[in-house]
């Protein structure tokens, strides 16, 4: 079984039971520890960065994409400080004068706005700040055995804030699930909690939207997904979220949000398309187009070229780091 075939279906509904890899393999018909090890080994490889949760909007922290204008002969030196800081989770260059942009989270909006400060103190450069108005789309979890993401998505509503005293539980479900046969146990002996109570406690927020799903996250461009692109469109305020909300329902679209302007960027409107090659995505982007009543205003396609950094976000506890991997 190829990484993608063992991780597939399980992007969604992980299972919430005291022995999950033990319910895998009785659904493939595998011994449990031969599924462990695979899951194992496909996080070595690096198909799978952990087994965890995606946060909806507002259930706590904060975000922020960030973009800088980095002269080519310093982009690599540059790439490496912003890659060190912590709180920065997602670092990619792409294919434009602002080329190089990441995504830094934290427990506050000012503890994001530090990291950003040092970043421009100590490079010399300006960022232009692009905060999240309103989600569309914010859900990575597509069919990995497809040319493109295939899938539509519900339309999303704001989270309910993660009370204080589910933070702890918050900041492991970032971190990833432990690769052993009673993971959610681990979870509760650290937590000072029952195991029964931490599976309901997840079970809840992925009915409320908290979560909005808890499984596999995978890296797309090891099983096969080499071009990424981010498109950006500048709309009329007064239409900018049903044009969102029509993208975010087209075949391929993997994420789309509005983003409030930055200094001399004019784009409000995002999307992500994540494909096996770039004709792929440039398809899915001209349906997207259409489909959204899109056609007509000024965007820009922004491909990745390479990936410096990509880990979980940290928004409530301690950030976990993972090795970087230099392309898209």
């Amino acid at each position: 079984m190829d990484s993608a075939e063992l991780l597939n279906p399980w992007q969604q509904r992980f299972p919430l039971e005291r022995t999950p890899f033990a319910t895998i393999a009785a659904a493939t018909g595998r011994p449990a520890p031969e599924v462990l090890a695979a899951f194992r080994e496909a996080q070595r490889g690096g198909a799978l960065s952990r087994i965890g949760g995606i946060f909806g909007a507002g259930a706590g922290g904060a975000g922020l994409l960030v973009a800088m204008a980095v002269p080519p002969a310093r982009l690599d030196a540059v790439a490496a400080l912003v890659s060190a800081e912590p709180q920065v989770n997602h670092n990619y260059e792409r294919e434009h004068e602002l080329n190089l942009w990441f995504v830094v989270n934290a427990g506050n909006a000012g503890a994001v706005e530090a990291v950003v400060a040092r970043l421009e103190h100590a490079t010399g450069l300006a960022a232009v700040r692009l905060p999240l108005v309103r989600p569309y789309r914010i859900d990575l979890g597509f069919d990995l055995r497809a040319r493109t993401a295939p899938d539509t998505m519900a339309p999303q509503r704001r989270a309910p804030a993660v009370p204080a005293a589910d933070r702890p539980l918050a900041a492991l479900v970032e971190q990833g699930l432990p690769l052993v046969a009673r993971p959610y146990d681990l979870w509760a002996r650290e937590l000072g909690r029952e195991p029964e109570a931490v599976l309901a406690t997840l079970g809840g927020w992925l009915i409320d939207g908290t979560l909005k799903r808890f499984g596999a996250i995978v890296r797309h461009h090891e099983l096969g997904f080499a071009a990424n692109a981010m498109a950006v469109f500048d709309v009329p305020d007064t239409e900018v979220d049903a044009r969102g909300e029509a993208l975010a329902q087209v075949p391929g679209v993997t994420l789309a949000y509005r983003r409030a302007r930055g200094e001399g960027w004019p784009f409000n409107l995002y999307c992500m398309v994540h494909g096996r090659d770039r004709e792929a995505v440039h398809a899915v982007l001209e349906r997207a187009a259409v489909s959204a009543g899109l056609q007509s205003v000024p965007r820009s396609v922004l491909f990745s070229c390479r990936r410096f950094k990509q880990t979980g976000a940290s928004r409530f506890g301690a950030p976990v780091l993972e090795s970087a991997h230099a392309h898209a």
